[in-house]
């Protein structure tokens, strides 16, 4: 009988770190663990007023440890033994300031408890200043090193967010050896990493984040960032040059972590990448269909043959990379700051009374008044939704933009704030949040009006992530605006899945990404096809959307 094989695959979500040991042969989940940032979830190291977010490397150690402890438990000593890899995903772009030895400054006892020295997460803008220095500063140079990520940087990036953190802080700016993102970190830690010049880069975040590409030989010369910063000057001596597709081994499990984690010495650890492009993956993605990633903000993937699209380069979007999705496809990234977050955010507004008046009660117990915070606040939505369905379809409704953390795609601009139109005495909350969702609908077609027009055709539209499997309400809306069916991914864990196909390749077990995710792709369980009665209704709003984007545009700008 031949033994199987099982791999590992650790997704570092935005509020949490979720791993599942797979079965190759099917890709079946054996096991899952999740476990919560507890620093994030108390809101420590971030001021969202100044759009300041930051977490600690800690965290994301213990929730290593703890999920993949928990997995093994479950799921037994025996599978445990034929364990043959562990690959990672990571929110991005997330960098962090490390020492020459690969550590992040932070887990440093001089830096513990300051937030420079921590991961700088993706939704962080407070480098809009120095992203503005970038994309003005690129224009001095007869090469366009923004050709390959749009044309315009972001503030959500890794050479901006360096910028404003050795600007900021003169303490990390003198300790600061390297700058490196958190999903080429972790395979670092586990491989047992001791020098950040041998610490191995994938293309995924090097190439949509760091401006590296093979026409430039790598990163931009150094006199393209000394020139704009002395404070840059020599930094990308200490980077990197060469890049990896996620689907190559970054190293063995070190000896320390084999024993933590009770895993074999043998254990390959793969290259890391972001969770979109590795959940796209997982998510079963196909040339020239949009691989939407759903949480708290999207992320929307597209692959292609080289071949058929070399040569053209979309405006406005994170990127186009060789191999960072598929390895030997073209990929290409764009997605929306909020998403998710939008729906948060409007939760949040009707929260306050019940956080702050509520708690205060003597009318009954602490208990009982804890409880029905608890249970109104984990209500709204899902009541929100209900009755937002059944708001009859008008031109005439309430609309809003969805930029309540700036705009990623189409043409990055984090400066920009959300807008809401059309208010009476007769709006609700229901009519909001249906105006927001419609907002993040639009700004989902927006980017696929960008694909169009550009000459990259989308073809299909594919839903992965909590929003798509948890909101039929805005799943049909969505195939509403963008008169496109949205097939809807089996898979609850599509970015840990697609880890553990990435996983499986670097092993050996399958020759390339395309046999992993044939093999172990869980399929679709739900389509949902746009309603002719609404998709007019829902064009003329789109226009509108655009006109009150471009009034909250101008004046902003």
């Amino acid at each position: 009988m031949k033994m199987k094989n099982y791999v590992i695959g650790v997704d570092y979500g935005t509020d949490s770190v979720r791993t599942i040991i797979a079965d190759t042969s099917n890709g079946n989940e054996i096991a899952s663990a999740v476990f919560q940032y507890p620093r994030w979830k108390k809101g420590a190291y971030c001021n969202p007023s100044k759009n300041q977010f930051r977490q600690h490397p800690q965290d994301y150690i213990d929730g290593l440890e703890y999920t993949i402890r928990q997995c093994i438990s479950i799921a037994g000593e025996a599978i445990a033994a034929n364990i043959k890899a562990i690959s990672i995903d990571t929110t991005g772009s997330s960098p962090v300031a490390v020492d020459a030895t690969g550590t992040p400054l932070a887990l440093l006892p001089a830096f513990a408890e300051n937030p420079n020295a921590m991961f700088v997460l993706w939704k962080d803008h407070t480098a809009v200043l120095e992203a503005a220095a970038i994309n003005e500063h690129a224009t001095k140079f007869e090469t366009n090193y923004l050709q390959f990520v749009g044309g315009i940087y972001s503030s959500e990036w890794f050479w901006a967010k360096l910028l404003h953190i050795l600007r900021a802080d003169e303490a990390v700016q003198k300790a600061c050896y390297s700058w490196v993102e958190h999903c080429d970190w972790i395979p670092f830690l586990l491989t047992g990493g001791t020098d950040a010049k041998n610490m191995k880069r994938g293309v995924c975040s090097a190439g949509h984040k760091a401006l590296w590409a093979k026409e430039f030989g790598g990163l931009p010369p150094n006199n393209f960032f000394s020139s704009l910063d002395p404070l840059l000057d020599g930094f990308t001596s200490r980077l990197f040059t060469d890049t990896y597709t996620a689907s190559e081994a970054a190293g063995t499990i070190s000896p320390e972590w084999a024993s933590r984690l009770g895993l074999s010495a043998e254990t390959i650890i793969g290259v890391g990448a972001f969770d979109a492009h590795m959940g796209a993956v997982g998510g079963q993605i196909e040339p020239y269909h949009l691989s939407k990633v759903m949480g708290t903000s999207t992320c929307d993937m597209l692959v292609a043959p080289i071949n058929e699209v070399e040569g053209t380069l979309v405006k406005g979007i994170c990127g186009q990379v060789p191999g960072s999705v598929i390895p030997g496809m073209m990929g290409m990234e764009a997605g929306q700051s909020a998403f998710g977050d939008a729906y948060a955010w409007f939760k949040n507004v009707l929260a306050w009374p019940l956080k702050n008046i509520l708690a205060q009660t003597t009318l009954v117990n602490e208990s009982t008044v804890e409880a029905l915070i608890n249970e109104t606040i984990d209500n709204i939505i899902p009541v929100l939704s209900k009755e937002a369905a059944a708001i009859p379809l008008s031109e005439n409704n309430e609309l809003a933009t969805d930029w309540l953390n700036g705009r990623r795609t189409p043409d990055a601009n984090q400066l920009l704030k959300g807008s809401i139109t059309g208010l009476g005495l007769g709006t609700d909350a229901p009519k909001i949040f249906r105006a927001i969702v419609e907002a993040t609908c639009f700004g989902a077609k927006a980017i696929v009006e960008r694909f169009n027009n550009e000459g990259i055709p989308v073809k299909g539209l594919i839903g992965l992530g909590g929003v798509a499997k948890k909101s039929p309400f805005i799943m049909q809306m969505m195939a509403d605006v963008i008169n496109m069916p949205i097939r809807i991914h089996k898979s609850e864990q599509t970015c840990a899945l697609g880890a553990a196909m990435f996983a499986a390749t670097a092993a050996g077990i399958f020759n390339k990404v395309e046999d992993a995710m044939a093999a172990m792709g869980q399929g679709f369980d739900a389509t949902y096809f746009p309603n002719p009665a609404n998709t007019a209704i829902y064009a003329k709003r789109y226009e509108a959307y655009k006109s009150l984007g471009n009034f909250t545009e101008m004046q902003l700008s």
